[in-house]
């Protein structure tokens, strides 16, 4: 039924948001003397939304905004060694190892003889490249597409890059705004398998879901069992 199957790699394959979230907390641990939590949250994830456009997805882009906010919250008042703080912070994220999701490894190896396998992630290219190869799950993948956003007209290039028919393209992702509703739009087939934290600029303003090529799982390991059961439907 499917000629390529294609997978999210932050949150679907390995853990990222974690990454996030601790930096999160620590900038507010950092910045307690200018604002209290929520207002620097707040500010974080205003200055991040409005920088997407210049920065895009990715750690750098986000340790840019970090600083911005120390800025914002402390009226200017932040210090050289906080900020070299902050710039700590990001090389931590970057340095992390790569952490797979429990049953990623199995699954990716029990698809792999029978189907093309890709990744398509957005973000940073040099650390996307990065938890790719520390992933060890570079042998199993076909190809890799990092791309800065994904649209419909995204995966609709990429589909035609590698003359694969949307109907026969299944992209198996956490976010229904990046990986599914696209990915539905222009024809294909998607599997939302939810992390449990999701990213405010990736909640979708609709996530009522009832199109027959939409599946949700709860786990990873459950995947290989239902593109077995929709080859054979």
């Amino acid at each position: 039924m499917f000629d390529l199957i294609a997978f999210d790699a932050d949150d679907t394959l390995w853990h990222n948001e974690a990454l996030y979230v601790e930096a999160q907390d620590r900038l507010k641990q950092l910045l307690a003397p200018y604002a209290p939590p929520d207002a620097v949250q707040q500010a974080l994830d205003t200055i991040e939304q409005r920088n997407l456009p210049t920065y895009g997805y990715g750690i750098k882009g986000f340790a840019l905004s970090m600083i911005e906010t120390a800025v914002l919250v402390s009226k200017g008042r932040v210090t050289a060694h906080e900020v070299q703080q902050i710039i700590g912070f990001a090389h931590a994220m970057l340095e992390a190892p790569v952490r797979l999701l429990e049953g990623a490894r199995e699954c990716i190896a029990e698809l792999a003889p029978s189907y093309r396998l890709m990744l398509i992630t957005k973000g940073d290219l040099l650390d996307q490249q990065r938890k790719i190869a520390g992933s060890g799950l570079e042998q199993y993948l076909t190809q890799v597409e990092i791309v800065s956003s994904k649209t419909d007209a995204t995966y609709a290039a990429i589909l035609a890059r590698h003359a694969v028919a949307p109907s026969r393209f299944l992209m198996v992702g956490n976010s229904l705004k990046s990986d599914i509703l696209p990915v539905l739009e222009i024809g294909g087939h998607a599997v939302y398998i939810p992390y449990h934290t999701t990213w405010n600029h990736e909640v979708p303003v609709e996530s009522a879901l009832t199109d027959a090529a939409y599946h949700q799982l709860e786990s990873i390991s459950a995947l290989p069992d239902l593109v077995l059961r929709l080859a054979g439907s």
